[in-house]
């Protein structure tokens, strides 16, 4: 795709900057603070993730190489530009967050060369601030204003080398004076039935100096059966680790247990000043850490700075920037003008259909894949909720935010994650805990004395699961619903044995029960062209609702037998929707990701039956709203105190 044309800058100054002494920018630290190294991709990389870290011109006869991971090698003749989403400076984060007014590229390289500084506005325009030509072996440093920043916009600079290669060394983003505070890193993390990615997790951690200078604990809650200590590569990071690493065995208590307890050990045994919760099933990008930290130091305010979600499977692609809570329905989404599922390797930072990126976007919370909370505010507003999983991270969030402690997601802070999309947890076990804790935060922070869009949101969702033959679906939602009723005293009481209870409960139905593959079956009995005209889903209002009437009046007579024993179908995961499913009788339904089917089956009386149900608890929990949103509001200090979660874990 063709690139934005840059501007020039006004009195753009093409001057050779002025030297700093020939120690490296890293040592120089005394007279400023290193806020983001420039890093290279990894050995072995995939090409598609190099675009995470540079962005080379096609032009190129050869590619820059790799001299570990802060050393770059840039071949003679050629063009290397830096605006890439590791390595640009996203300025507009810490001109609107931190109390930063300057910013200070520091570069060095050990032959000359030319280096171009760009900086980008809010809606993509590229503009040249300046441009040199470098002397060899001198630290030079740029002083860079982040005044221009309030909507958006990140600093890059370019290299464009002459007859010589040029190695590009010890260079980064800098601040012009000493970090506030004092770097004291308490990582905490959860796992459960990963050893060999937690393992990886801490061995990443280990293996970068710089990043191990700043770690005073790492906890892990270990909650699973197959253990961390007994993964290949665990003997090794713990002894890189030392006396830094805490592992704790416990009960299976979800990611909200896992991390209060992490959190737990952080306050109450070491001097830490900042808390950082990490999943273990991440990749993760070490300088990440040190970003991060750097935000949370120069922050004006404490305030809660998360990393951003790459995708796992498909590496060049940022799949989330940034999430908010829709407060009429109560439900997390995409913030406001993010784009979803960003592939750097297509698209550029520089691409003009990457507008969209040089925007500050704005959260209420962040996920907790990767999410640093200074220890003031976990001081101040406790531990989290005991929600076993899902909500925890965006309940905090809110509760932080209610408190005056905002949260950003903050560009060139990530990890690499399995993508939701690859997730069945909108229907299966975590269904239950999805709405429930849904509940139980909206009762909290909902404004609105009424729960009028939530329930039309929840029912509306009922519905469709009932129509694609999910039952066990309906009925942990329509538990969930009645575990809420039963008030906050029940949420410590539920910890750790709600999973095992709605699994239970998932297994009485055809669709909750997950079999090997369709091969099990005979042959489908529809024929592909019917099959085709099934799956397209309709256009327009009118033809949606005949297909829903269509629905409703086939669950008013009784499922053909033969359909539940050789299926109609065999559907893929992405095929799976009201439309297809509300029409047949029996089909086989691919996981998401793709590791299993299950046989779902029509059955009419179960069908009215879980809708009556769902309608039933629907119409309570709106009759008990006002009572329940002043219980779990008073309930609040004492689920997220010390004192409640020690006792959990029998301190």
């Amino acid at each position: 795709m063709a690139s934005r044309t840059a501007q020039p800058a006004q009195g753009s100054d093409t001057r050779t900057p002025k030297p700093e002494s020939d120690d490296t920018a890293a040592s120089a630290a005394p007279t400023g603070a290193l806020l983001q190294r420039i890093i290279s991709p990894r050995t072995g990389d995939p090409l598609d993730v190099r675009s995470l870290y540079l962005d080379e011109a096609k032009s190129n006869h050869q590619r820059a190489r790799a001299m570990g991971r802060t050393g770059l090698e840039i071949p003679s003749d050629s063009e290397v530009s830096f605006a890439s989403y590791f390595n640009a400076f996203p300025a507009s984060y810490w001109r609107r967050w931190t109390t930063l007014d300057v910013v200070q590229l520091r570069l060095r390289v050990d032959h000359p060369c030319r280096v171009d500084i760009y900086r980008s506005k809010a809606d993509g325009m590229q503009i040249h601030v300046r441009g040199n030509v470098v002397e060899a072996n001198q630290l030079v440093t740029f002083d860079l204003d982040l005044t221009p920043f309030e909507d958006g916009g990140w600093y890059w600079f370019d290299i464009t080398t002459d007859h010589d290669n040029v190695l590009l060394t010890d260079s980064g983003w800098y601040a012009p004076r000493p970090a506030p505070g004092r770097a004291s890193i308490a990582i905490a993390i959860t796992t459960f039935n990963r050893p060999d990615d937690c393992v990886h997790a801490l061995a990443t951690i280990a293996d970068d100096p710089l990043v191990l200078e700043t770690i005073t604990r790492v906890t892990v809650a270990d909650q699973g059966k197959r253990k961390v200590r007994d993964a290949p590569g665990f003997t090794e990071a713990a002894e890189a680790l030392g006396d830094r690493l805490l592992l704790i065995d416990q009960g299976n208590m979800g990611g909200s247990g896992g991390f209060a307890r992490g959190m737990y050990e952080a306050v109450t045994g070491t001097d830490c000043e900042q808390i950082m919760v990490m999943d273990d099933d991440i990749v993760i990008e070490p300088d990440s850490i040190l970003r991060s930290l750097a935000f949370s130091r120069f922050a004006e305010h404490p305030m809660l700075v998360g990393g951003q979600m790459l995708n796992l499977q498909a590496r060049s692609h940022l799949h989330s920037m940034g999430e908010v809570v829709d407060r009429n329905i109560f439900m997390w989404r995409a913030a406001p003008n993010v784009e979803y599922d960003h592939d750097f390797a297509e698209y550029p930072l520089r691409d003009e259909d990457s507008e969209d990126l040089h925007r500050r976007i704005d959260v209420d919370y962040n996920g907790w894949w990767m999410c640093l909370i200074p220890r003031s505010i976990v001081d101040k507003l406790g531990l989290p909720l005991p929600l076993f999983i899902k909500w925890d991270d965006a309940e905090y969030g809110l509760r932080a935010g209610a408190a005056g402690h905002p949260t950003a997601s903050l560009p060139g802070v990530a990890i690499w994650h399995m993508p939701w999309s690859d997730k069945d947890d909108a229907t299966d076990w975590q269904a239950y805990f999805h709405l429930r804790n849904r509940l139980v935060v909206a009762a909290m922070y909902r404004d609105r004395p009424d729960l009028t869009g939530l329930l039309m949101h929840s029912l509306k969702s009922a519905f469709k699961h009932l129509l694609s033959l999910e039952y066990s679906t309906v009925a942990v939602q329509e538990r969930a619903i009645r575990d809420f009723l039963a008030g906050p005293q029940r949420l410590f009481e539920l910890l750790p044995s709600a999973l095992p209870e709605v699994n239970k409960q998932r297994s009485e139905f055809d669709d909750g029960r997950v079999l090997e593959s369709a091969r099990q079956f005979p042959l489908p009995t529809m024929d592909a062209v019917r099959a085709e005209r099934f799956l397209k889903a309709p256009k327009n209002p009118i033809t949606k609702i005949k297909i829903l009437a269509e629905g409703l009046v086939h669950n008013l007579v009784p499922a053909k037998p033969q359909h539940h024993e050789r299926p109609q179908l065999n559907i893929a995961a992405r095929d799976a929707r009201w439309f297809l499913l509300s029409r047949i009788d029996g089909a086989t339904v691919a996981t998401s990701d793709g590791r299993g089917v299950a046989y779902r089956k029509r059955n009419p009386k179960t069908f009215w039956l879980l809708l009556t149900r769902s309608l039933t608890a629907h119409a309570q929990l709106a009759r008990d709203w006002p009572k329940l949103r002043r219980q779990y509001r008073n309930a609040r200090p004492e689920l997220t105190s010390l004192e409640s979660w020690a006792r959990v874990f029998g301190r």
